[in-house]
């Protein structure tokens, strides 16, 4: 079983900075993507970020420039986010793209969710 967990929400206001932060735990897997998703209230889930076990990684537009990527290992990546907008506002999803070690399936995986608000 693999367990994503997200932290690092909270209320900012506009121009302000967060931090998240997402672990992956559980055994005899590998971790293959892990990627932040968004989804604002009346709006559909969107991806925001992405990085490859290889360590490429991907933005949406709207992000670029502004958010940034980090990793302590394959397991574990955190989101800054700069410049926050009020449009950044939303409800802030980690999702986990592995593969088990034994079976060589490729199994997905979303946490909780960590909240976001931006005040203008």
């Amino acid at each position: 079983q693999v367990h994503v967990v997200e932290s690092g929400g909270g209320l900012v206001q506009a121009g302000g900075s967060l931090r998240l932060s997402c672990t992956a735990s559980g055994s005899r897997f590998r971790v293959n993507v892990l990627a932040w998703y968004r989804q604002a209230p009346g709006k559909q889930r969107e991806v925001v970020a992405t990085m490859t076990r290889g360590g490429i990684m991907d933005y949406a537009d709207s992000v670029q420039g502004r958010f940034t990527i980090s990793r302590d290992n394959e397991r574990s990546m955190h989101l800054q986010m700069n410049s926050l907008k009020p449009d950044d506002t939303a409800v802030y999803y980690c999702h986990a793209n592995i593969t088990q070690s034994i079976t060589g399936y490729v199994l997905y995986y979303w946490g909780q969710g960590t909240q976001v608000t931006v005040s203008s």
